[in-house]
């Protein structure tokens, strides 16, 4: 793997982000893994009734389907997984455990699209996984220097100067953290790659 790029909370319910970071993510020539979580999507589904946890795992599914159609539309050859599928990733007395051997042995040529659902050994239920922690796991497996991590903010002229930065998420100073950081890794002493979603097309 030679990039790990989330995609949190605040990103995807967000179409405009959506839309350039598939564009980007078609310019690259290498293979990775896009990692993400819920959204807002959440909320709406307990507004129709459905407790929080249903509503959180269900809104997961749909945006791993939702993200593969995006990037289908993009010419993306991509491969969408649910973390707990094949136990790709599981919680086992409380550690994170990932199923390399089972990574690996999917197809070669085409993007990786991973949930944050890991599968609880104990009662077998898919359970969310900090996008933090999932992402040094996998970072430390496959030997990639860096998690790349989009910026909350809006996409302007202003930020095109300000990143990318390269940094440990908890050393970033305050205002950058603030402005750009999602809350996920806010407190996160993950080394990261902060950039935009153009900007994402860039750095083959």
């Amino acid at each position: 793997m030679d990039f790990i790029a989330v995609l949190e909370y605040e990103q995807l319910d967000n179409g405009l982000f959506l839309t350039a970071f598939a564009r980007s993510l078609a310019k690259r020539k290498n293979r990775g893994i896009v990692l993400h979580g819920d959204s807002e999507y959440t909320d709406r589904l307990i507004q129709t009734g459905m407790m929080r946890e249903d509503a959180r795992i269900r809104a997961i599914k749909d945006l791993n389907h939702r993200l593969i159609a995006l990037f289908a539309d993009q010419g993306i050859s991509a491969i969408g997984l649910n973390g707990y599928q094949k136990s790709i990733f599981s919680i086992h007395k409380d550690e994170l455990v990932i199923n390399k051997p089972v990574i690996d042995a999917l197809p070669d040529q085409t993007m990786l699209v991973l949930s944050n659902l890991a599968e609880n050994s104990g009662s077998g239920k898919p359970v969310p996984v900090a996008m933090s922690q999932l992402s040094e796991k996998l970072k430390g497996l496959y030997s990639v220097d860096e998690v790349t991590v989009f910026s909350i903010h809006e996409a302007s002229d202003v930020i095109k100067n300000e990143l990318p930065i390269r940094a440990l998420a908890n050393s970033l100073k305050d205002d950058v953290r603030s402005k750009h950081l999602p809350e996920g890794f806010k407190k996160s002493d993950t080394s990261i790659l902060l950039t935009t979603a153009d900007a994402f097309g860039l750095q083959d």
